[in-house]
């Protein structure tokens, strides 16, 4: 298998995070976004990254590639094996998008108050959820799972995007210190990643 992935883009780095979790063997090959190699627009009609080929099977999309690997390689799980429970999973993290990685674009790209108002919203509404942060050892959850993946690489570019946790969301700041330092997040971790924080 291979990955073309971009070295900072959150969502190529959620990917390598369910790689590195999963321990799935597998070259990534780091993409300059800007000048992509010719066999990816060959191999991807929207020329997007990431970008997973297995063989003769080539997938785009970041929730594409990881439900694909999660099926793939089922052990350790990342979503629940009852139907129940695996939809109010995926219903979670429809919210984590929707209320909290929806912000990352005024964050990175907007005007000054634009940028300064969704960090707002972000620290706000972070710092009200740091009691589900403390319920379980993992997000809400006793194991680690999608919403893990999916929250952990938010959480490590906090110092970049400019959000500083107040003292009340001390469980949001153990949660993150917990899962950045698992051996999966920090394989996951491009070079320019690690200098995020």
């Amino acid at each position: 298998m291979l990955l073309y992935s971009d070295v900072s883009n959150i969502y190529n780095h959620i990917v390598r995070l369910v790689v590195a979790e999963k321990d799935i063997e597998l070259e990534i090959s780091f993409v300059d976004p800007d000048n992509k190699p010719e066999d990816l627009i060959h191999l991807n009609p929207y020329n997007s990254l990431p970008t997973l080929v297995d063989r003769e099977l080539v997938l785009y999309g970041p929730k594409v590639i990881t439900d694909y690997l999660d099926e793939r390689y089922p052990h350790p799980p990342f979503l629940p094996i009852d139907p129940v429970s695996r939809a109010k999973t995926r219903l979670t993290l429809y919210r984590i998008e929707q209320d909290w990685y929806s912000l990352i674009g005024d964050i990175e790209s907007g005007d000054e108050s634009t940028r300064q108002l969704a960090v707002k919203t972000l620290r706000d509404s972070i710092t009200a959820s740091a009691d589900v942060f403390a319920a379980k050892p993992f997000f809400l959850s006793d194991d680690y799972s999608i919403l893990d993946a999916t929250l952990a690489p938010l959480l490590w570019r906090f110092r970049q995007f400019g959000v500083d946790l107040p003292k009340s969301a001390s469980a949001v700041v153990d949660y993150a210190n917990s899962i950045i330092s698992r051996n999966g997040f920090q394989a996951s971790l491009s070079e320019v990643e690690r200098d995020m924080n």
